[in-house]
């Protein structure tokens, strides 16, 4: 780590630099990529290698090759590089026609995989340059209140590791900004031809194999918890990390899987599964779309905001069942 000294004498460009170099693993590719001669990248690396006190780079007859210490430090590089230019951005009037942000939304791939499709060609017509990341949430282990459920990715959206959260929560902190963007509840997904699809009873229901969605692998889930409120219980034969991995196995075995019904409606059939409705009442889930009030000063993410709602708009008149 730098000190306060080390740190008032460097230079930002030194990082963009070693970020150029290590990417095209030459110094001639590197200058010509920065529009700047090949003796000021040598002369750059140089201060580099004063300055973290390691060869970085060791020249080879095809360019250079980066040591240890050089690896270990792309990657922290690149997340400070990508955090500074959506500063920029962001001090920029927004405008999604000519914008080459990226933005990074966090949801369960049973959320994601339902907007995402409708997001992206929004996003082809108004904001082509405009680039997604998505990253897999589900709720902490043994968690039932939403607000600690999803602390996990409530502390991310403060951290900037990510813009927007959806999640199914009603009870969003105050500190931060929320958006409903649709209601969900849960079918129960089978193979095509599965017994269970003829006669959905709750004693039957009962005497099946489920499969659970989990990421931590905890076979507990909401729909124990409504079973055990009836003095019920229900073998869970497996458990998966996702969604969409739940339809997969289902469509390969007899077991069951409770999924949100927006989601199987687009790709259970894909996978040969026939859904019924669930044989017990189960909670309907409110999908909010979160972020930090502070972040909302920034016009690029109030319009993604926009582009989630219209996409969920999208996918519930083509989907719904």
């Amino acid at each position: 780590m730098l000190n306060e000294t080390d740190l008032s004498r460097a230079d930002l460009n030194l990082l963009v630099l070693f970020e150029a170099v290590i990417e095209e693993g030459h110094v001639g590719r590197a200058a010509d990529r920065l529009n700047i001669s090949a003796s000021a990248v040598s002369h750059g690396l140089g201060r580099l290698r004063r300055m973290l006190n390691d060869p970085l780079f060791v020249r080879t007859p095809r360019g250079v090759v980066a040591t240890a210490r050089a690896m270990e430090l792309a990657a922290p590089v690149a997340e400070i590089l990508a955090r500074v230019r959506s500063v920029i951005a962001t001090a920029e009037p927004f405008d999604p026609a000519r914008s080459s942000r990226r933005f990074t939304l966090g949801a369960p791939d049973g959320v994601s995989a339902v907007f995402l499709s409708a997001l992206l060609a929004g996003l082809a017509k108004s904001a082509p340059e405009v680039d997604i990341s998505i990253r897999q949430l589900l709720p902490e282990q043994g968690e039932s209140a939403p607000a600690r459920a999803w602390r996990n990715a409530f502390g991310d959206l403060e951290a900037r590791a990510m813009d927007i959260a959806v999640v199914p929560a009603d009870d969003i902190p105050a500190r931060f900004h929320s958006l409903t963007l649709y209601e969900e509840d849960f079918v129960i997904a089978m193979r095509a031809g599965h017994p269970f699809a003829q006669a959905a009873t709750l004693k039957r229901y009962l005497g099946m194999r489920h499969l659970v969605v989990s990421l931590g692998g905890d076979p507990h889930g909401f729909v124990d918890t409504a079973l055990e409120q009836r003095g019920l219980n229900r073998r869970m034969a497996l458990t998966v990390p996702n969604f969409m991995f739940a339809l997969a196995i289902a469509g390969e075995s007899d077991m069951l899987a409770a999924v949100p019904r927006r989601f199987a409606a687009l790709y259970a059939p894909r996978f040969g599964l026939v859904t019924v409705d669930a044989p017990l009442p189960l909670p309907r889930f409110r999908l909010s779309a979160v972020a930090p009030r502070a972040a909302m000063m920034d016009a690029g993410l109030s319009w993604l905001f926009g582009m989630l709602l219209s996409a969920c708009e999208v996918e519930g008149s083509a989907g719904s069942v």
